[in-house]
């Protein structure tokens, strides 16, 4: 038996779920528009673990998101993670964001296309067919009307915050724009399941978020 705590923290979505060999036990997310994770992150944690209504030392495994997404938000997670792991000295799951917030949906031919807002025109996405095989890597670009145009001879389901960009500019009868979708720990617990029964781990001591770029710090003005 796997009891697995998964934390997701990527965009504003702060999600936390216990799940038992792949169940969901407990759920707690909250989304209101607001990076609140440093504040409902904890006890969030606390919650689910007391309505699962198992003890902290139960937990067998702890998955993170791993990014990409917002800088911030990662450093949260991935801290609460491996604090977590540290002090249960239990192993440590990384989730990609993007697989799963490709499965918030269900198709059943064509490509998935999961997409986070990166600011003015840019989304991160990546590509996946019906059966969630990636089939084109997690790439940050700019959303143009000929993006992803190779995708588009069949139907393409855009999901994710990038939607409501994406739809502005790419007009095509085959793209379908899922909106009101985020990266959640509801998807997170069946792959999760999946990579702790692979042994599929990370060192706690070294993993990092996957930030995709560079994160940007604005110097600060001088003050005459």
């Amino acid at each position: 038996m796997a009891i697995i705590l998964n934390i997701e923290t990527s965009t504003k979505n702060c999600s936390v779920s216990i799940a038992e060999d792949g169940k969901i036990l407990a759920l707690k997310e909250l989304n209101d528009g607001n990076y609140s994770h440093a504040e409902k992150l904890h006890p969030f944690i606390l919650e689910v673990i007391k309505e699962a209504d198992i003890e902290k030392e139960a937990i067998t495994a702890v998955a993170v998101s791993k990014g990409p997404g917002s800088y911030t938000g990662l450093r949260i997670g991935v801290s609460a993670a491996k604090g977590l792991c540290f002090s249960l000295d239990i192993p440590l799951i990384s989730i990609e964001t993007l697989t799963s917030l490709a499965h918030t949906v269900s198709i059943e031919e064509g490509a998935v296309i999961p997409m986070l807002d990166a600011r003015r025109m840019e989304v991160y996405a990546a590509v996946y067919n019906k059966d969630y095989d990636k089939i084109r890597e997690i790439k940050a670009e700019v959303i143009d009307a000929d993006s992803f145009s190779d995708f588009l001879n069949d139907k393409v389901y855009f999901v994710g915050d990038g939607v409501t960009k994406c739809k502005e500019v790419i007009k095509n009868e085959n793209a379908i724009f899922v909106e009101g979708k985020l990266p959640s720990a509801k998807e997170m617990a069946e792959l999760s399941y999946e990579k702790y029964k692979k042994n599929d781990i990370e060192d706690v001591a070294y993993f990092e978020p996957f930030y995709l770029k560079d994160f940007m710090v604005t110097p600060e003005k001088k003050k005459i």
